[in-house]
């Protein structure tokens, strides 16, 4: 390897160690000891049999690849039927499977967006959307995180002519708090823009049909464009946009990262149909999750633990520095508990946190388990 590689490389990875900021990977097992209050699988449907074999019929009927992309002959009757379903459960006339939801937003702010639109992200977005942001070339504001009244700010201050796009989170994936989907609506309507919401954490568990915070309940002249992930929720892989035929269509002429890549196997969408229906015809299962939710913060409450105000599955646990955040995922991990250990850059500086997340799949002993070696961590630290 030649030597500017060789030390860019190693120079790279020491102030990544030096920072605190190594990320390592761990094998986990599915079945295996560890309760996993980690993953994102809401609804408990990841490991529920009957995707698993749904997703082996769809690949035993339709081959395990597509063999191509969509506008080759990777477009197969099983992504049409997808497509539709997603379209029905959010309310909107067409939808658009993509095989990430990084690919989703970074595709759709690419098609959407060139020099001459005006872009506004909420400062807490995801990174796929303020990736996408800087890779379309718009001209990007940050507002304050849920503050409606900076936004309106920046929008006033920019000028009236041109195309407006204003990007939020559904549900913010580090805090777990919910954005002012009505506010923001109105305050776009106000202003002539557009209204990009990525509800990934919130399809599948909010909503009255788990349609999530902007779906049947905000349509499409309110929330224009509405992405939607696959692999939380609903346990499968992949992710969609929706909205008007008009958004569809020129995402299929413009979205390159939908255009050039190969569809998503066949099997994957066959457990999600499965998981859709799943979906509609156990909505216990998101009623035991909000119950898990309510008993979780309860307790923590009466524990003395300070987790941020959410009401969704996504419950942080600020710790403010990295270290410590790494040493408790790591006792807790001996105890058979694995929860998310995040720092920066992730979050900012300061705000590094355990990120607990809950699921439908937990059982009452899970949750006490949790609680009980959180309770020991708290007291040995106040004792110390």
């Amino acid at each position: 390897m030649p030597e500017a590689w060789t030390t860019y490389l190693g120079e790279r990875a020491a102030a990544q160690r030096d920072g605190g900021r190594w990320r390592a990977r761990r094998t986990h097992h599915p079945r295996g000891p560890l309760r996993d209050f980690a993953g994102n699988d809401y609804l408990g449907l990841a490991r529920d049999p009957r995707l698993a074999e749904a997703q082996a019929e769809g690949a035993r009927r339709d081959g395990a690849g597509a063999g191509a992309s969509h506008l080759v002959s990777g477009h197969l009757a099983v992504h049409e039927a997808l497509e539709q379903r997603l379209a029905a459960l959010t309310g909107r006339p067409a939808a658009l499977l993509f095989s990430t939801g990084y690919m989703a937003n970074l595709g759709t702010l690419q098609a959407l967006c060139d020099g001459e639109t005006r872009l506004f992200q909420d400062r807490l977005n995801h990174a796929s959307l303020l990736d996408g942001g800087r890779l379309s070339g718009a001209r990007s504001r940050r507002f304050h995180h849920n503050d409606l009244g900076d936004l309106e700010r920046l929008l006033a201050r920019t000028p009236a002519e041109g195309r407006r796009l204003v990007v939020s989170d559904g549900v913010f994936s580090m805090d777990g708090d919910v954005a002012d989907i009505a506010g923001l609506a109105e305050t776009c309507a106000r202003h002539d823009a557009w209204l990009m919401v990525d509800d990934a954490h919130g399809l599948g568990v909010l909503g009255e049909h788990g349609d999530g915070c902007a779906g049947r309940a905000v349509g499409p002249e309110r929330v224009p464009v509405l992405v939607g992930t696959l692999g939380k929720a609903l346990g499968s892989a992949g992710a969609f946009v929706a909205g008007s035929q008009a958004l569809i269509d020129h995402l299929i002429q413009f979205a390159r990262p939908y255009v050039y890549t190969t569809a998503q196997p066949p099997g994957v969408a066959a457990a999600t149909l499965e998981a859709l229906r799943l979906l509609e015809a156990e909505p216990e299962r998101r009623t035991h999750l909000a119950e898990r939710v309510t008993r979780f913060r309860a307790e923590a409450a009466r524990l003395g633990l300070a987790l941020s105000p959410s009401t969704t599955p996504i419950q942080p646990l600020v710790l403010g520095d990295s270290e410590r955040v790494m040493r408790w995922a790591e006792r807790l991990r001996e105890r058979g508990i694995l929860v998310g250990a995040i720092r920066e850059p992730t979050v900012p500086r300061g705000e590094a946190r355990l990120r607990i997340t809950l699921s439908a799949a937990h059982a009452d002993e899970d949750l006490e388990a949790l609680l009980e070696a959180l309770s020991a961590l708290y007291a040995e630290e106040v004792s110390a």
